[in-house]
Protein backbone atom coordinates (compact mmCIF):
# COMPACT_ATOMS: atom_id res chain seq x y z
CA UNK A 1 0.00 0.00 0.00
CA UNK A 2 1.74 3.56 -1.21
CA UNK A 3 1.00 5.93 2.14
CA UNK A 4 2.27 9.24 1.64
CA UNK A 5 2.46 12.07 4.67
CA UNK A 6 2.77 15.50 4.62
CA UNK A 7 4.78 16.03 7.20
CA UNK A 8 6.38 18.78 9.58
CA UNK A 9 9.02 17.30 11.88
CA UNK A 10 8.33 19.54 14.34
CA UNK A 11 5.03 19.28 14.83
CA UNK A 12 4.22 16.79 17.24
CA UNK A 13 0.93 15.86 15.97
CA UNK A 14 2.40 14.91 12.49
CA UNK A 15 5.25 13.08 14.40
CA UNK A 16 2.42 11.16 16.32
CA UNK A 17 0.67 10.22 13.16
CA UNK A 18 4.17 9.10 11.63
CA UNK A 19 4.61 6.85 14.43
CA UNK A 20 1.07 5.47 14.23
CA UNK A 21 2.10 4.41 10.63
CA UNK A 22 4.81 3.00 11.93
CA UNK A 23 3.84 0.78 14.91
CA UNK A 24 1.33 -0.56 12.11
CA UNK A 25 4.16 -1.43 9.94
CA UNK A 26 3.58 1.21 7.33
CA UNK A 27 6.77 3.30 6.07
CA UNK A 28 5.03 6.21 4.20
CA UNK A 29 6.84 8.23 1.82
CA UNK A 30 7.64 11.56 3.78
CA UNK A 31 7.10 14.64 2.29
CA UNK A 32 8.35 17.60 4.37
CA UNK A 33 6.28 20.13 2.82
CA UNK A 34 7.97 22.99 4.02
CA UNK A 35 10.62 21.96 2.34
CA UNK A 36 8.96 20.28 -0.60
CA UNK A 37 5.73 22.21 -1.17
CA UNK A 38 3.06 20.54 -2.95
CA UNK A 39 1.66 22.22 -5.73
CA UNK A 40 -1.47 23.73 -6.34
CA UNK A 41 -2.74 20.91 -8.70
CA UNK A 42 -1.49 17.92 -5.70
CA UNK A 43 -3.26 20.24 -3.00
CA UNK A 44 -6.48 20.72 -5.15
CA UNK A 45 -6.16 16.56 -5.23
CA UNK A 46 -5.35 16.03 -1.67
CA UNK A 47 -8.52 18.40 -0.80
CA UNK A 48 -10.96 16.21 -3.06
CA UNK A 49 -9.60 13.52 -1.09
CA UNK A 50 -10.21 14.43 2.16
CA UNK A 51 -13.87 15.72 1.10
CA UNK A 52 -12.78 19.00 2.61
CA UNK A 53 -12.91 22.56 1.09
CA UNK A 54 -9.16 24.50 1.47
CA UNK A 55 -10.41 27.26 4.36
CA UNK A 56 -11.15 23.34 6.46
CA UNK A 57 -6.74 22.79 6.52
CA UNK A 58 -5.70 26.32 6.81
CA UNK A 59 -3.60 27.72 9.89
CA UNK A 60 -5.43 30.65 9.92
CA UNK A 61 -3.47 31.95 12.84
CA UNK A 62 -0.28 31.85 11.15
CA UNK A 63 1.25 35.54 9.90
CA UNK A 64 1.75 34.20 6.42
CA UNK A 65 -2.47 33.91 6.24
CA UNK A 66 -3.22 37.23 7.20
CA UNK A 67 -0.29 38.50 5.35
CA UNK A 68 -1.52 36.80 1.90
CA UNK A 69 -5.27 38.40 2.85
CA UNK A 70 -6.23 34.33 3.12
CA UNK A 71 -9.23 35.78 5.08
CA UNK A 72 -10.89 37.32 2.46
CA UNK A 73 -13.79 35.50 2.13
CA UNK A 74 -14.22 36.60 -1.99
CA UNK A 75 -11.49 34.34 -2.63
CA UNK A 76 -12.14 31.52 -5.04
CA UNK A 77 -11.56 27.65 -4.00
CA UNK A 78 -8.86 28.14 -6.84
CA UNK A 79 -7.54 31.13 -5.16
CA UNK A 80 -7.05 30.00 -2.02
CA UNK A 81 -5.26 26.59 -3.13
CA UNK A 82 -2.75 28.91 -5.42
CA UNK A 83 -1.89 31.15 -1.76
CA UNK A 84 -1.74 27.61 0.11
CA UNK A 85 0.94 26.22 -2.46
CA UNK A 86 3.05 29.72 -2.60
CA UNK A 87 2.47 29.63 1.56
CA UNK A 88 2.92 26.25 2.91
CA UNK A 89 3.15 27.19 6.33
CA UNK A 90 -0.63 27.95 6.88
CA UNK A 91 -1.32 24.22 5.84
CA UNK A 92 -2.79 21.74 8.70
CA UNK A 93 -0.60 19.36 9.05
CA UNK A 94 -0.58 16.02 9.08
CA UNK A 95 -2.23 14.91 5.91
CA UNK A 96 -2.05 11.41 5.31
CA UNK A 97 -2.79 10.02 1.78
CA UNK A 98 -3.80 6.08 1.29
CA UNK A 99 -4.46 6.00 -2.71
CA UNK A 100 -7.53 7.45 -3.26
CA UNK A 101 -8.70 8.05 0.61
CA UNK A 102 -7.12 11.07 2.65
CA UNK A 103 -7.10 11.83 6.48
CA UNK A 104 -6.11 15.08 8.25
CA UNK A 105 -4.10 13.60 11.22
CA UNK A 106 -5.64 16.10 13.80
CA UNK A 107 -5.72 13.90 15.85
CA UNK A 108 -3.26 11.67 14.54
CA UNK A 109 -5.87 8.19 14.88
CA UNK A 110 -7.97 9.73 12.08
CA UNK A 111 -5.48 8.65 9.94
CA UNK A 112 -6.05 5.28 11.05
CA UNK A 113 -9.33 5.22 9.60
CA UNK A 114 -8.07 5.66 5.58
CA UNK A 115 -5.55 2.56 5.91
Amino acid sequence: MAVTIYHNPRCSKSRQALQLLRDRGIEPEIVEYLKTPPTADELDAVLSRLGLEPRAVMRAKEAAYREAGMGDESLSRRALIDLMAANPIVIERPIVVNGARAALGRPPENVLSIL
